[in-house]
Parts: structure tokens; sequence; C-alpha cells
């Protein structure tokens, strides 16, 4: 049984909108960081309580609030009555086994979104839950690590550059989910990596070692194409429906991303036909070894076949064989019949080019 499924037993009986936290268990402090700016000024703080941020829902800047840590489900429900989200909402993001999804609740857009990740020394690909809400003036984010991945556009914001400090909260978003996209990329390039090496065994001396990093590889493409192929849907909603959260200038943004997400699955098949074709090469390689063993093992058991028919026949202990007392060069004669036999096999064979 999939982890996902037994972790959802914990809400068995619960009435729908509780919050139950479901994923990795985490002891680490929730870490609430605020940046409010608009094109002439810029603030940012860590907050100390989930009431402090209570001062930027109204305010006529933009306000990023990102929350690093959603297992403390006792914060997460403050936030949520802050904003005045939805429990469903805030069921959804404690939830951290979610499909891609984009859901409009008229004051503000709920985002789900899949944060992957590559750990160069073991070669896994991490992949966390990022859940994003889109107000008229504020962008939460909600990550279940601190992670560096959005420090390029906390830069630009510190450093004003860009359009992000001159736009709304909907090209935060836009920015973020872009930042997401993007790093899908780096990943795909280091499988692509992984699999160039995998054809290089494949080809020259294939092992059972290859045979698992093959099905590994194809585990984590098919955890990628999971992540990444409901996003798709998720970007074309955001940019088709008329939602008043978006601006006409941040559609266009949209439509990028969505092509950087069709070029993503495009590399996605491609890897998972590449895997599928080079476990058949495998397969294929180790039958025909296995065909080659056997050939050889068949032509050295057909050469002596005679060469044992003819020492059978000399090793009977008859006492009237002529061969054997009326002839003094029988020995060497049967010698040399079967030398004859194993090499005029062993030209047969060469002919036909089974050697």
């Amino acid at each position: 049984m999939p982890k996902s499924m037994k972790r959802r037993s914990k809400k068995r009986g619960l009435p729908p909108g509780t919050l139950v936290h479901i994923g990795d268990k985490r002891t680490e402090k929730v870490k609430i960081t605020v940046m409010d700016y608009d094109e002439n000024r810029f603030e940012e703080k860590v907050a100390a309580a989930v009431e402090d941020c209570q001062v930027y829902k109204d305010r006529k800047s933009t306000t990023w609030i990102n929350i690093d840590g959603i297992h403390q489900v006792e914060v997460m429900e403050k936030l949520g009555k802050v904003f005045g989200l939805h429990p469903l909402v805030m069921e959804d993001i404690v939830n951290t086994d979610q499909r891609p999804k984009a859901e409009d609740y008229g004051d503000y857009l709920y985002i789900v979104a899949r944060e992957l990740s590559y750990n160069d020394q073991t070669g896994e690909i991490g992949n966390e839950q990022m859940s994003l809400i889109l107000g008229r003036n504020f962008v939460l984010s909600f990550q279940e690590t601190e992670g560096d991945m959005f420090d390029p556009i906390r830069d630009r914001i510190r450093n004003n550059k860009g359009k992000v400090r001159k736009s709304g909260a909907d090209y935060l978003a836009y920015t973020l989910m872009d930042a997401i996209v993007d790093s899908y990329f780096s990943i795909l390039e280091k499988l692509g990596e992984r699999i160039e090496s995998l054809e290089d065994q494949l080809v020259t001396e294939p092992t059972p070692a290859t045979l698992r990093a093959i099905h590994n590889m194809k585990r984590d493409n098919i955890g990628l194409r999971r992540s990444v192929w409901p996003l798709r849907e998720v970007i074309t909603s955001l940019y088709r429906d008329e939602s008043e959260l978006i601006n006409d200038t941040t559609r266009l943004f949209l439509r990028d991303v969505y092509d950087h997400t069709i070029q993503v699955i495009d590399t996605i098949e491609t890897y998972r036909d590449l895997l599928a074709g080079m476990l058949d090469i495998y397969l294929s390689s180790q039958s025909n070894r296995m065909n080659e063993v056997m050939k050889l093992l068949t032509i050295i058991a057909t050469i002596f076949i005679p060469l044992t028919f003819i020492a059978g026949v000399y090793g009977m202990n008859f006492k009237n064989m002529p061969e054997i007392e009326s002839w003094n060069y029988g020995y060497a004669f049967t010698w040399a019949i079967m030398i004859a036999a194993a090499i005029s096999m062993l030209i047969y064979f060469r002919r036909k080019k089974w050697l």
C-alpha cells in the first residue's frame, strides 16, 4: 500500500475541514517571513506570531508571506482565520499529497504545485508540496521545509530589479510558479546525464546493477510525470479563466510558463521512451549473451559426439577386435580419425559462420 494511503487513515471519521497534518514528521519551528513592498518602499521581517500578519491583509501595497513548515496545525488554523481562508483550503494545505490544482474562491485563488529537488550524492529526487494563496494584494506561500528556491525572487524584490516591485500580487504569484517550473529543467538535465551514463553501461557491460538503475530511473520519471502533467491544466486555467485577481498583462507571462511546462512534459515523455527502450535492450543483450554461451556449448558438444563414439567403440573389451591385436598402428590410426573429425567440423562451422 502506498505510504500516502496509510497516512490518510489518520483522518478516518473526522468531519471535513479538520486540520490533520499528513506528511513527514517534523519538529522544527514554523518560520513566517513577511515581505511588504511597492515601487518606492520595501519592508522585510520575520513574524514572531501569526497575529503580526493581520496588519498586512488590507494594505494597498503588495505583501508576500512565506511559511516554512506546515506541520503545526494550530499555527495553520490561526493563519487561515486571519486571512479568511476556507477550512477545506487549510485542510488541503496541511495534506501534503495533493495533486497540482487551482481553485477559485472568489476573493482568492488556491494553487497547488509540486516542488522538486535533486540530491547530487544519492541521486534521489525530493518531492514536496507548494501551496499558494493569491489575494488582491497578498500572496501566501506554504512550504513543507525551508529552501532556497525563491531566493533569487527575494533578491529582485530587495534590489528593485525587474517588474516585480512595479507589479501586483498576481505577478508575484507568477514569478513563484515560474521559479518552480524552471527548477524542473535543472533536474531533467541531471536525469539526462544519468540516462547517458546508463546507456554507456548498457552498450559496454550491462550488469544486474544496471537493471536496478534503469528501474529506479523509471520510478523517478513516473514521479516527475505525476508532478508536472497536472500542472499544465493548472496554468491553463489561470491564464484562460476570467478571474479579477489576475491582470491581462500577467496572463501573457503565464502563457510563457505554460510553454515551459509543455517542454518539461515533452522531455519527461522522451525519457520514458528512452528508459523503456533501454530495458528492452538490456533484456535483449542478456538473451543474446545467453544464446552465445549456449551456441559455444553446443559446438563443443557436437565436436565431442563423434569423438566419444570412436572412443566408446575402441573402449569395448572384446578380445577379437582386428585393430587392437593384428594392427600395430591401430592406436595412432584411431587418434588420427578423431583429430580429423574434429578439424573437419571446425572448418564446417567456420564456413557456416557459426564461429
